[in-house]
């Protein structure tokens, strides 16, 4: 009697039964093949958008952001805007203040006093990269201190903007520019997507600026050129790392972070690359496979 009371309970009464599982377990145990033997660690979530489905590894570890910190700093320039204290098109004027490594950077070469739209500058921020755009952009951000209170209204706990902040000079030996969480990565990515921060004009903007991305041969190489991405990137000596948001017949989010890797170099081959090469294809091979069954029980 008591078995067909728990049976009842647990598998005839809705309003009782189990959350469903939520992992993909899938193509969880096809990214942890991926991924072993990697010298370095490594932190992966995976969201499928229309299921919720998840992968989930080391997706709370606290990695570097090295230039995916130019995502806050872009919504901290969204948050100014939507303030009404700046504008999209307003004309700014480089000064040559910012003292930073020229690098391959594009802004640094202006002449003193060379005009040029805020847009334009986020897009080479966003774009290629640009180290000197970017901190001219964090400082009309007001500052890492303001972008971080930004990120405290939105309830991004994680994330942080530690360079040229004070009171962040410890975590910026620790992390370097920024700071983030797979998971949390992902999370803004999913907000954005869903227009949950901002207003919707604001976070269509910023999908946009992300879907035009100069440095494509790592997980963007996996996807499919006619398929829309937008995307962020970043790479130090010991930290590679790449936050997609990839709009193809079964939408996903995919973030991937690693630190302390042992391979250094700077050739196509480094091995954490590699490794992001091979899991954005896995990702994008297995959401395929989902989206044609999906089809298939549609027809």
């Amino acid at each position: 009697m008591w078995y067909r009371i728990i049976l009842f309970l647990l598998f005839i009464h809705p309003a009782l039964r189990l959350p469903a599982q939520h992992t993909d377990r899938r193509l969880e145990s096809n990214i942890r093949d991926l991924i072993s033997g990697f010298k370095g660690d490594v932190g992966v979530y995976v969201k499928t958008l229309r299921t919720g489905k998840t992968v989930e590894i080391n997706a709370d570890t606290t990695f570097p952001t090295a230039s995916i910190v130019k995502v806050p700093l872009l919504m901290g320039i969204m948050d100014r805007i939507g303030r009404g204290s700046i504008k999209y098109h307003d004309t700014l004027t480089w000064l040559d203040t910012i003292r930073y490594d020229p690098g391959e950077d594009i802004i640094p070469y202006l002449k003193v006093g060379t005009r040029i739209e805020l847009s334009k500058v986020m897009m080479l921020m966003m774009t290629i990269s640009d180290n000197n755009a970017s901190l001219w952009l964090q400082a009309i951000a007001g500052g890492g201190t303001a972008v971080n209170a930004m990120l405290d209204r939105y309830g991004y706990q994680q994330t942080r903007v530690n360079s040229r902040t004070p009171g962040r000079e410890a975590p910026r030996g620790v992390y370097g520019w920024g700071q983030t969480t797979p998971r949390e990565m992902a999370r803004i990515f999913d907000d954005i997507v869903n227009r949950r921060i901002f207003d919707s004009a604001a976070c269509d903007r910023m999908i946009r600026i992300m879907g035009r991305q100069y440095w494509d041969e790592e997980a963007l190489s996996a996807i499919p050129p006619d398929v829309f991405v937008a995307s962020k990137n970043g790479a130090v000596n010991a930290s590679r790392s790449e936050i997609l948001y990839v709009n193809g017949p079964e939408p996903y989010i995919l973030s991937i972070f690693t630190r302390n890797n042992q391979d250094r170099s700077w050739e196509p081959g480094n091995e954490a690359w590699e490794m992001t090469r091979r899991i954005s294809k896995a990702v994008w091979d297995h959401h395929q496979g989902k989206s044609s069954r999906s089809a298939k029980g549609r027809s």
